[in-house]
């Protein structure tokens, strides 16, 4: 029987969507086969973050940009599935988690919105789709997200140190793994999603190629302080955070309570720092020392990862690329593992990490 399942996400930074094929007849030991990427085109990015901050006609446009989000992803399960001369009747399931562009775990009516249409979807790669996975768990009292912890404490999980998986996306989450305990997990803050839109904006490049923007200029520490300031960086978790609450506007409102105007390579040092701090601060809440395994777009920000290791010098730092698996792939490759866990009839969220009232199946599936 087979074990093969496909893995996509597409995340905060909205650079791209990820796909990647795992073998999952050991959970406990999931192997990447391969993985595939494409990268939005400018047109498609800047649609997808204008639907995320909120636009006009936005109801039609985010029910037509998650077709055309479905007819990429199946575009791409196509490549990959060539590229390993496979049909989709190898494939159990594909685990689609779609684009967000709204994340509100904390409204009186608590939602996650992803489109994405899994009927288009299933219908051009001719696989069934497990797909809407934080819905439940929201519903079930929980923030609906981090999702990864779960997976990340079946693929890291087997040490008798802390070991802490921390993912820099667009917004950074950890997964905190100690022995015999419950996986920790939630949000810390920004890490590429202002990064990448700070350097854009004065650039005209998509990201900061290994912080080399952010290393020509330095720290203001004024702007670090009203950043950090935010009330969500003392809260306890489990919580969870996005570009609503994190995006250009916030930036933008703290750099004009500054007296003065500051350089912009000068803003990209301080945001950098902001993420390498506040992600700091909260790996040193649950541990003195440990194993830290970074993962996602941020992994090859060298400078970042620089920034990160000299915050935490007692603490053993390497990324997900050391232990054989791509940087990229591994919110991919939780998605083919949810998928997986609502295939077998098994829970997929970890309660510690999302408040959740406790352990649920994820997801809805949409048939081949």
């Amino acid at each position: 029987m087979s074990a093969l399942y496909i893995g996509l996400m597409s995340g905060t930074s909205i650079d791209a969507l990820d796909a990647a094929l795992v073998d999952l007849s050991d959970a406990h030991r999931p192997r990447l086969l391969a993985a595939e990427s494409y990268a939005w085109s400018t047109s498609e990015r800047e649609e997808l973050l204008a639907l995320s901050a909120g636009t006009t006609h936005e109801i039609d446009r985010s029910g037509e940009a998650g077709v055309w989000w479905s007819i990429r992803a199946s575009e791409l399960i196509a490549t990959l599935l060539h590229a390993q001369g496979l049909t989709p009747e190898a494939i159990v399931a594909v685990g689609s988690h779609g684009q967000t562009l709204r994340h509100r775990p904390s409204n009186r009516h608590p939602f996650s919105l992803q489109i994405g249409d899994p009927s288009v979807l299933a219908e051009r790669c001719g696989i069934s789709v497990v797909t809407h996975f934080r819905q439940r768990d929201l519903a079930a009292g929980g923030q609906g997200a981090p999702l990864v912890p779960a997976f990340h404490q079946a693929l890291f999980g087997q040490n008798k140190q802390c070991v802490v998986a921390l993912n820099l996306g667009g917004i950074a989450n950890i997964s905190v793994m100690h022995s015999g305990q419950p996986v920790r997990g939630y949000d810390t803050g920004p890490a590429n999603m202002l990064l990448d839109a700070w350097c854009l904006r004065h650039t005209g490049n998509a990201y900061d190629d290994n912080g080399q923007w952010a290393q020509r200029g330095q720290c203001h520490d004024d702007l670090l302080k009203r950043l950090m300031s935010a009330a969500y960086f003392a809260m306890p978790a489990p919580k969870s955070t996005g570009r609503e609450s994190f995006g250009m506007a916030w930036l933008q409102a703290a750099l004009e309570d500054m007296p003065t105007q500051i350089k912009p390579e000068d803003v990209q040092a301080t945001l950098l720092a902001l993420t390498a701090t506040t992600v700091a601060d909260a790996i040193k809440r649950e541990a003195d020392t440990g194993k830290l395994i970074i993962c996602g777009g941020g992994a090859n920000n060298s400078a970042l990862v620089a920034a990160l290791a000299a915050q935490l010098p007692a603490w053993q730092c390497q990324t997900s690329a050391d232990m054989g698996y791509p940087t990229q792939s591994i919110e991919a490759m939780a998605f083919a593992w949810l998928a997986m866990r609502f295939m077998q009839g098994q829970s997929g969220n970890a309660p510690s990490a999302t408040g959740a009232h406790g352990e649920r199946i994820l997801g809805g599936l949409f048939p081949a």
